[in-house]
């Protein structure tokens, strides 16, 4: 399974979304996300979540929360893995150009008509509700979303 880290950054009624544009072979291609990335050898998830941040965006994340971790299953040609998700609304520095795609301020009203991955919109909306601390687990068959669990019960 692989660690990683997903966050959202808020400002007012916009999110900072990234459009995954950029690499041929991407398993996010043409979808809408939030920035993040893979844990590099012996980091935590918050030294990861800033690392990425940092690298995506040229911006420094002066507090987070971390909201919950999702792990996704699948039985396709992706490993499984545990995404760390965070959201920040304290942060600085100015935005640069993301060699993974498009970063875009996006308002919330709109952010549901992108393009995302089905289970995307269930941690969203967990986000957007203020919900405590979750687990989420995702099982994927190819690009369906085949189950859901929150904290222990099926939601799909």
């Amino acid at each position: 399974m692989i660690n990683s880290t997903l966050c959202y950054l808020l400002r007012g009624d916009e999110v900072l979304m990234l459009h995954r544009v950029k690499k041929e072979k991407d398993v996010n291609k043409d979808k809408w996300i939030g920035i993040g990335g893979k844990f590099e050898a012996d980091e935590t998830p918050d030294e990861c979540l800033l690392r990425e941040a940092w690298e995506e965006t040229g911006l420094r994340l002066n507090s987070w929360r971390c909201r919950g971790v999702v792990t996704f299953l699948t039985n396709g040609p992706y490993d499984g893995e545990y995404m760390y998700l965070f959201t920040s609304d304290d942060f600085s520095g100015q935005l640069k150009t993301c060699d993974e795609g498009d970063l875009r301020w996006v308002k919330r009203s709109f952010l549901d008509a992108l393009p995302k991955w089905e289970g995307d919109q269930i941690f969203l909306d967990l986000i957007w509700q203020d919900a405590p601390f979750f687990l989420l687990k995702l099982r994927y068959e190819g690009d369906r979303l085949a189950e859901a669990v929150l904290n222990g019960e099926k939601i799909k």
